[in-house]
């Protein structure tokens, strides 16, 4: 089976680059030939071993005229898929370029959160991308993600595939960071879905408690309005000793937090239409044996298993927030029990085992292809 993956980049360092990284090599290992398109100013990445073509137009940080850029680079794209069987779109905004450049080849589509419900709503654009929602094969990455999508695209019916982690990655020794005090780690970036200025609020409520209560917050910070505004609101509560946001870190360092921080805290907010399609996050830090803390009323709800590898909160509740927090911190056995039952939920939920049902969708999506091209032959 050879598949091209569709995705901005390979990369550890953020959401589609990491999901297009970790399945080509999880697929590979399992004897799929893989094509990573990526787009054009994609960091070379020689090292991972996989065949990737820097043809696809630039998407992270989006620019403005995506779907335009998009079009021009269709002849491109149909020769970079030359000789594989099956399309799979990782970042949804691809969807019309790769159901355009696909020709007959099945179509697959990972539904992430928002980005199925937004694109399917814009006008104009919105049909080219209901089309080729509706020419795919569609994957969720939770079932939270999937109802999204069932709402907007009437007869859709996605099938739901959590997201994976690479457990030994997490499990290896990495080193120790500086740490100051019972330490609260967040990872995912600075932004308001991320319930950042939520955190901030609730870490002054624990620190009233815990006065040596520290915050980590790794990832991409890119909406400078919104980090300068946190950055007012830990000077107003003076907390500007307790936070550390150092953005996006190496791999080393965030695992090195993952495994000597005390509790992970993820309180997602539904904004506008934007949600938390799954929180991969907190399946990165359960495979440290790291307990966490989430909010419910979104895809963040089906990574955490409540009261055995963490605690869910309502969104936008600072001191619900605190409370379970504070609990956590207070009670090392209750953190120990958390953190083991987290890391087995994480090695259920190991990259070899969810590239395993993908797979299965590839290869149901190429015998529906075939068996179509039967009838059409017969006929």
């Amino acid at each position: 089976m050879r598949v091209a993956l569709l995705a901005p980049d390979l990369d550890p360092g953020y959401g589609w680059a990491r999901y297009a990284l970790d399945l080509a090599q999880a697929l590979s290992a399992q004897g799929v030939t893989v094509r990573a398109l990526v787009q054009v100013t994609a960091a070379p990445q020689e090292e991972i071993g996989l065949d990737v073509c820097p043809v696809l137009p630039h998407l992270v940080p989006p620019t403005r005229g995506f779907l335009r850029r998009s079009l021009l680079t269709i002849p491109a794209v149909r020769h970079a898929l030359d000789g594989c069987d099956l399309v799979h779109v990782v970042a949804e905004p691809y969807a019309p370029l790769a159901a355009l450049a696909a020709g007959r080849r099945p179509l697959i589509v990972t539904a992430h959160g928002t980005y199925v419900p937004q694109t399917v709503r814009r006008r104009l654009v919105g049909l080219l991308y209901r089309w080729a929602y509706r020419r795919a094969h569609l994957i969720a990455v939770s079932g939270y993600t999937a109802e999204q999508v069932r709402a907007v695209l009437q007869g859709a019916d996605p099938a739901v595939i959590h997201n994976g982690v690479h457990v030994a990655r997490f499990e290896r020794a990495a080193p120790a960071p500086e740490k100051r005090g019972p330490t609260i780690l967040s990872s995912g970036g600075v932004k308001a879905r991320k319930g950042t200025h939520v955190l901030i609020d609730a870490l002054a409520l624990i620190r009233a408690l815990v006065p040596d209560a520290q915050l980590v917050i790794t990832g991409r910070q890119d909406d400078s309005a919104y980090r300068a505004w946190i950055e007012a609101q830990i000077a107003r509560l003076g907390l500007a000793s307790a936070v550390q946001m150092p953005g996006v870190v190496p791999e080393d360092t965030l695992i090195g937090w993952y495994q000597h921080a005390d509790v992970f805290a993820l309180p997602s907010l539904n904004v506008g239409d934007r949600f938390e399609g799954f929180g991969l996050v907190v399946l990165e830090a359960g495979a440290c044996g790291l307990p966490v803390v989430g909010t419910r009323g979104s895809g963040v709800e089906e990574a955490v298993i409540e009261g055995e590898t963490g605690l869910l909160v309502p969104q936008d509740d600072a001191p619900a927030l605190a409370a379970a927090i504070t609990r956590l911190l207070d009670d090392p056995a209750l953190r120990a029990r958390m953190g083991e039952a987290g890391r087995q939920h994480a090695r259920a939920q190991d990259w070899s085992a969810v590239a395993a049902r993908v797979r299965a969708v590839y290869e149901s999506a190429l015998a529906a292809h075939a068996a179509g091209n039967s009838r059409r032959d017969i006929g």
